[in-house]
């Protein structure tokens, strides 16, 4: 009874959410449905016995893509009215993908997918005693360690390659020199001067700027 509560539960707190991804005119409010809608599904996979799925849901999708969404809206300046610009061009092509979707539940339901008899007796694979992580483990690092290595191997090679090839040398591209920044001194810097009214900035104001600057130094 209690299990079929939170089903209940996560699987309307999902939708609502899910809903508000799609329909808020705010950006910021479809992200936070975002983050809620995965949290949801984290616990429908929890609730299922899929704990590493939902933990992992938890900890890429929440804690990295939602929160990495985030600051992108917050560091970005977002036209509304320019994002609603292209809504009515793309609204046949939803239109049609709703309408797809709708058919297929309808056949799943007239198929009798989800009868009262059809769930009661599910076809579940065989359960081990081992948890999920567990057996994950042995898969990954037992029976497919060689090509799970490989894997790694290509993904180093893809990152090297795409640290060459950002820092390779091009001209007329400014880079920073640290140690020319160490060595600066007081006359290389930028005066902030405030002239007079009607009067500009001579080169004997330059240098008694500086003289002071180098005899404070000397203090």
């Amino acid at each position: 009874m209690i299990g079929d509560l939170l089903f209940l539960m996560l699987a309307g707190g999902l939708l609502l959410f899910a809903s508000m991804v799609v329909l808020a005119k705010n950006p910021m409010l479809c992200v936070l449905g975002l983050v809620a809608t995965f949290f949801n599904a984290a616990g429908l996979f929890i609730l299922l016995g899929a704990e590493f799925l939902g933990l992992l849901m938890i900890m890429v999708y929440v804690g990295a893509i939602a929160v990495m969404f985030l600051f992108v809206l917050m560091t970005i300046d977002i036209d509304f009215a320019e994002l609603k610009e292209g809504f009515a061009g793309y609204l046949p092509l939803g239109v049609l993908v709703a309408v797809v979707l709708l058919t297929e539940v309808g056949m799943a339901i007239w198929g009798g997918l989800f009868t009262v008899d059809h769930l009661a007796q599910p076809s579940l694979p065989p359960q081990s005693e081992a948890q999920n992580i567990v057996q994950l483990g042995e898969v990954l690092f037992v029976n497919y360690a060689w090509p799970f290595l490989l894997v790694g191997v290509i993904l180093l090679v893809a990152m090297v390659g795409a640290i060459v090839l950002t820092h390779r040398v091009r001209p007329g591209v400014r880079k920073q020199n640290i140690a020319q920044q160490i060595a600066r001194k007081v006359e290389d810097a930028v005066m902030m001067t405030t002239p007079e009214s009607g009067r500009g900035v001579t080169a004997v104001h330059f240098r008694r700027k500086k003289s002071n600057a180098k005899r404070d130094e000397e203090a």
